[in-house]
């Protein structure tokens, strides 16, 4: 038989584990040790024969965030295949070699990530996350899958809930603040006068939320009266509730708390000792407290409201793949999705107390009907990017160089028609938005929609910060999303007439065609496109745009120069000795140039071309020809 796989591209060695040992487990160096399930236990498997021994224990590794989106997965048997591939030869099993298969979502795709079954040891027991079970191995797997697809096991140290509940199921999550200071019924009233979609959590909904599917958990920032041993952020997932009567006759919702340490850390009212019990009837305290299991508490909403920061809520995601609202209950079967890019000089217009707004990406969205329409901004960062090793991500396209997301809002506006003044619009309130530019990987706006025509501006708050983007629309009727076409910048608007434009692509190729800047002996070897003009009325007849296909972090200096040609000549003139008629220098670091030109009837080469040589590059070249009217 063949020997076990090794994953060359995460393998067992330091470099899997840390990034820039800028963590507590970098304290670990030299202590980790790499083996196989089988070498850990004498019949290890994926997933035990009890369901309950299958929920994740954390270890050594603060991925708490990652583990509470696994227990979704133990919850929603579609989306575990969907993540965890079914039928993969396990240990002792035929066909068994070593490595596993996972998928993650990914910027709008599922990314297939494979990783060898050699796990980080401390003692000959998995030192980061594990199943209760220790000869189930599905967690710790998954975790060094998604630790590879972020680059290190370090790259998992903190995170959201939310951005990991996405990841391993392609949908929707919401972070909701807890508001204990206020009434929540007022907040909801003033929120709603405001016309925000920031909505306060109402803990009653919980219950209804746990009901539907919900995925849900909980988060302290810092440790509080209730769970003092906690440290500066903790997430745990919220797996039950029950309504519970007291002996005075009062009706309390109490929610099951799981905690990923695996051990109950809380000593609040309902902790095992605590006072509430005293409350109940003997037999139902005894019924719940004998339902909490291993790592397991319960508290009340009053509890809840006060002692923890935020609820995460995963949207429900039924088995053909349909997102459910946490609103209304609704199917949302109707989905599409559009790629966009906030480029600095050209479409990063910052959030609306610029005047550099409306150059933002804008899209269209037609509603067909009434109904109800989530739509998501996800950003990308390439901060980890880098570090992702033989895993095929879609690319970013962006130039963010530090680990922190923008601050990224949505704006929506209804239009009666497609044809409309854009600044008229922009200046009116819009119907629906965030609340605010948040710091965040992905913001969600929810509104209730006529039919008609609306127009989506995501935008960054800061002007020319760049980046990408995926702009997701769920609806619960049908609707059709669409990139806004933006008047061609090749076509002057401050010159009369009737313009035409015309675009080609081509390529600098090292060694081929990539010559570089007339400076050096190699530009003829430069791409050259023919240009013919037919008309001249006198001034400016031509415009010519340059245009590099790649994300701004890839951006080389670009320029062309425009040459006149003998209309019949038949083979490529040498440029050697020829001075261009029209030139676009300095070569600059940009998205695109452009240069207004006057030419005379005739014929024409127009040469783009990279300042140094041997560099290789995509591009869009067009011109736009003044015609007769």
């Amino acid at each position: 038989p063949r020997p076990p796989a090794r994953d060359a591209d995460f393998p067992a060695q330091d470099s899997s584990l840390f990034s820039d040992l800028a963590t507590p487990i970098s304290a670990l160096r030299g202590e980790i040790a790499w083996l196989r399930p089988q070498e850990i236990c004498q019949t290890p498997r994926l997933f035990p024969d009890d369901s309950a021994q299958a929920h994740a224990k954390q270890g050594v590794l603060g991925d708490c965030w990652l583990l509470c989106a696994c227990s979704m997965l133990l919850q929603n048997d579609h989306l575990m295949r969907k993540v965890i591939p079914p039928d993969q030869p396990q240990w002792g099993e035929w066909g068994y070699r070593g490595a596993f298969l996972f998928n993650f979502w990914q910027r709008g795709t599922w990314v297939e990530v494979k990783v060898d079954d050699r796990l980080p040891c401390i003692n000959s027991k998995p030192c980061f996350s594990r199943c209760l079970s220790p000869a189930a191995f599905w967690v710790a797997l998954l975790e060094k899958a998604y630790a590879k697809l972020r680059g290190s096991y370090e790259c998992l140290w903190a995170g959201q809930v939310c951005e990991a509940l996405v990841d391993l199921s392609g949908g929707v999550a919401e972070r909701w603040k807890l508001r204990g200071s206020r009434d929540e019924e007022e907040e909801e009233e003033e929120k709603a006068e405001k016309g925000s979609d920031d909505r306060p959590l109402t803990l009653r909904n919980l219950p209804q939320l746990a009901r539907d599917g919900c995925a849900l958990s909980c988060s302290v920032y810092s440790s509080s009266r209730g769970v003092g041993e906690l440290g500066q952020y903790h997430a745990m997932s919220m797996v039950d509730w029950r309504e519970v009567r007291t002996v005075s006759g009062q009706t309390k919702c109490l929610l099951k708390i799981k905690n990923p340490w695996g051990r109950r850390c809380w000593d609040g009212v309902w902790a095992e000792n605590g006072a509430g019990w005293k409350n109940l009837e003997t037999s139902c305290a005894r019924d719940l407290l004998g339902q909490a299991e291993q790592g397991e508490f319960w508290v009340d909403a009053t509890e809840m409201q006060k002692d923890f920061d935020e609820v995460t809520v995963g949207y429900p995601i039924s088995g053909n793949g349909h997102v459910q609202s946490i609103y209304t209950g609704a199917a949302l079967p109707y989905s599409q999705h559009l790629t966009g890019h906030w480029v600095k000089g050209h479409s990063a217009g910052g959030c609306r107390n610029n005047s550099s707004y409306s150059s933002n990406p804008k899209f269209w969205l037609k509603a067909s009907e009434v109904g109800e329409v989530l739509v998501c901004l996800l950003q990308h960062s390439t901060a980890r990017d880098s570090g992702q090793r033989g895993v095929k991500v879609p690319a970013a396209d962006s130039t963010l160089n530090h680990p922190h997301y923008q601050a990224i809002g949505l704006h929506m506006w209804k239009v009666e028609k497609k044809h409309f003044n854009l600044s008229q619009t922009l200046s009116k309130p819009p119907c629906a938005c965030t609340a605010t530019h948040a710091y965040e990987r992905e913001v969600v706006l929810r509104a209730q929609l006529g039919a008609g025509f609306y127009l989506i501006v995501p935008s960054t708050f800061q002007k020319g910060a760049q980046g990408s983007f995926l702009l997701r629309v769920y609806s619960s009727s049908p609707t059709a999303l669409s990139a806004m076409k933006v008047r061609d910048p090749a076509l002057p608007n401050d010159v009369e007439g009737e313009w035409e434009s015309t675009s080609c692509h081509g390529s600098w190729v090292p060694g081929l065609s990539a010559g570089g800047s007339r400076n050096f002996s190699s530009h003829s070897q430069n791409p050259r496109h023919p240009l013919t003009v037919t008309y001249d009325p006198g001034g400016t007849n031509i415009r010519v745009t340059l245009r590099q296909n790649c994300p701004p972090s890839a951006f080389q200096a670009i320029g062309f120069h425009v040459y006149k040609v003998r209309e019949s000549q038949d083979e490529p003139m040498a440029l050697t000795d020829m001075d261009p008629v029209a030139s676009c220098v300095p070569h600059c670091y940009t998205h695109e140039v452009t240069l207004d030109c006057s030419l005379q009837a005739g014929a024409y080469a127009v040469i783009p071309s990279t300042y140094h040589p041997d560099l290789a590059g995509e591009f869009t070249l067009t011109w736009a020809r003044r015609i007769p009217r």
